[in-house]
């Protein structure tokens, strides 16, 4: 299976057809206990929270993708980020990017503060980080790259190559590129997260997280804190992102693909201040882009010329582009970060990062191009 390409391994690692019928759809293992045959023996399942036969599947499917030896899916993302937090020793110092989702940013700022030490940097600045690593000396460092909802990108193999000098393990939020455009483990990363929920399942449908790593010390510790805190994913949303997953590449290419378009349109509109797309020669970060991902992704935020009151307007008239959190599914989405994901983070700070009342985030989906410029179009002629 390792010597397979990407679009193969999606579909036949975790999808062999079931041993007992022959059905080449899996089953769902919608079971909370396992019988066993004398006290302690069993056939490997003892209790769902701990492992079922579909999660194992997803788990192995998911590990295929990141070229990753180990696996663990959860109930969310952040339940994935939680998991991680409980495995470092009590004081453990963090450095984590500026840049993050909302919900990363409250969990480490709001849940975890008396717990842990955090410290949020620009990760694109190596030079700065460099300092930053040698003086605070962190046990982890937390990268997104590209970052929601600002697309930087960070210097992964440069960036995990520090963290080793002190000793540090390197996470990388992999969410916003999928396994099909970057494989951060490759690179030097020690543990890759994923929040299922966007691009991986694909269809707005399932909530899920998970991590991917090749260490064995790090797979007996997040087990045992999986199994004693409990945020393990169900045997039905597991089956669901296993079946999202046979068509994440096809569905990637057409993120992409639609996402280039637009991205060039919307550089070229008279009613946008900036476009922010790692595909554009105008990211700051391009040429690491094309470095380190295998493509640029379904993401894209711009700046519309005015404030909160044009932004609403903006956003109101979308028709095809549906207003909702999340991002990843074969539909379009768009969000305004300030009100919407990013409103945990208090306003000053979020300014002071660069993330204003005019920044619009799309998740461009997979449908006709033409539609969705057209989409944006309309609403751009209210403003």
């Amino acid at each position: 299976m390792k010597e397979m390409k990407f679009e193969t391994k999606v579909i036949h690692v975790g999808g062999e057809p079931d041993p007992t019928t022959g059905a080449i759809m899996p089953p769902i293992f919608q079971t909370s206990t396992y019988v066993q045959s004398s006290p302690g023996e069993h056939k490997g399942y003892e209790y769902s929270r701990s492992h079922n036969p579909t999660r194992t599947r997803l788990q192995e499917c998911l590990a295929s993708t990141e070229n990753a030896k180990h696996c663990f899916v959860t109930a969310s993302g952040l339940s994935a980020s939680t998991l991680i937090m409980h495995m470092l020793p009590k004081g453990s110092k963090i450095l984590c990017g500026d840049d993050v989702y909302g919900g990363t940013y409250r969990l480490f700022s709001k849940v975890f503060p008396e717990i842990h030490h955090y410290k949020f940097v620009d990760t694109t600045n190596l030079k700065n980080l460099e300092k930053e690593i040698n003086e605070f000396k962190p046990a982890l460092i937390w990268l997104e790259t590209p970052t929601n909802p600002l697309l930087k990108i960070s210097d992964v193999r440069a960036i995990s190559d520090l963290a080793k000098k002190v000793g540090s393990l390197t996470v990388v939020d992999n969410t916003f590129m999928s396994p099909f455009f970057q494989n951060p483990l490759d690179q030097g990363a020690d543990i890759v997260l994923h929040s299922m929920t966007k691009f991986i399942n694909g269809h707005s449908d399932v909530v899920g997280g998970a991590l991917m790593f090749n260490s064995d010390e790090i797979r007996d510790k997040i087990f045992f804190y999986q199994n004693a805190i409990g945020p393990s994913q169900s045997p039905f949303d597991s089956w669901l992102v296993l079946r999202g997953l046979k068509t994440l590449a096809v569905r990637m290419k057409a993120h992409e693909q639609n996402a280039i378009k637009i991205s060039t349109f919307l550089e070229n509109h008279p009613k946008v201040e900036r476009v922010v797309y790692p595909g554009l020669k105008s990211h700051p970060q391009h040429d690491l882009a094309k470095k380190q991902m295998k493509g640029f992704g379904g993401m894209i935020t711009f700046f519309l010329k005015g404030g909160i009151a044009e932004s609403r307007r903006f956003l109101e008239n979308l028709k095809l582009f549906a207003l909702a959190e999340s991002l990843g599914g074969v539909e379009s989405l768009v969000d305004h970060p300030a009100i919407m994901t990013h409103a945990s983070i208090p306003k000053e700070v979020r300014e002071q990062l660069g993330i204003y009342d005019n920044l619009i985030r799309l998740s461009v989906g997979i449908e006709d191009s033409d539609d969705l410029i057209k989409d944006l179009e309309i609403a751009f002629s209210k403003v």
